[in-house]
């Protein structure tokens, strides 16, 4: 990632932020490398089991060229996809959780992995966000590729909190 889409990556994640100059010191010095900052505004989020969210992706990012902004928590228990702000409060799924407006979401620095999380796929600048409704699609796909690597292991595919999805 050049140094400009940097800036602006993390221009954009901070202008979400109640104070955007807070944002960006707790990234560059508070020592967890994270900014709490809200949904809703810019951007909800759709919080995916990690077997299922890593698998998501795997699919989107067949699909699509390059998938919007990808979280993944420590371990990739959970895998959040950010989505266009309101989409949380329309979104029905079960096991899906959605943050919109009224929630905050931990992030790390644009430009960095921290113990409390890492992009899968890092935010280009530009308001880049996954669509809702391709998001759902490879949802299905990469349930029914779960449900059958489950059928045929006996456990669900990439149990464990492995690497399987690096960023994109």
């Amino acid at each position: 990632m050049s140094g400009e889409t940097r800036r602006s990556a993390l221009e954009w994640l901070a202008s979400a932020a109640p104070r955007p100059a807070v944002c960006r010191w707790e990234w560059e010095r508070s020592p967890e490398g994270v900014a709490l900052l809200p949904a809703g505004r810019r951007w909800d989020v759709l919080i995916l089991p990690g077997v299922l969210g890593v698998a998501t992706l795997d699919v989107l990012a067949r699909v699509i060229d390059r998938p919007g902004p990808v979280l993944a928590d420590r371990g990739q228990r959970r895998v959040g996809f950010f989505v266009p702000p309101g989409t949380a409060g329309r979104w029905l799924g079960t096991g899906v959780r959605a943050a919109g407006h009224g929630s905050w979401i931990v992030v790390p620095h644009p430009d960095r992995s921290v113990p409390a999380g890492r992009w899968l796929v890092r935010p280009d600048g530009s308001g880049t966000l996954n669509d809702p409704a391709v998001l759902e699609l490879a949802m299905h796909e990469a349930a029914a590729l779960v449900a059958d690597a489950t059928t045929r292991t006996g456990r669900a595919s990439g149990e464990g909190g492995g690497e399987a999805a690096d960023e994109r």
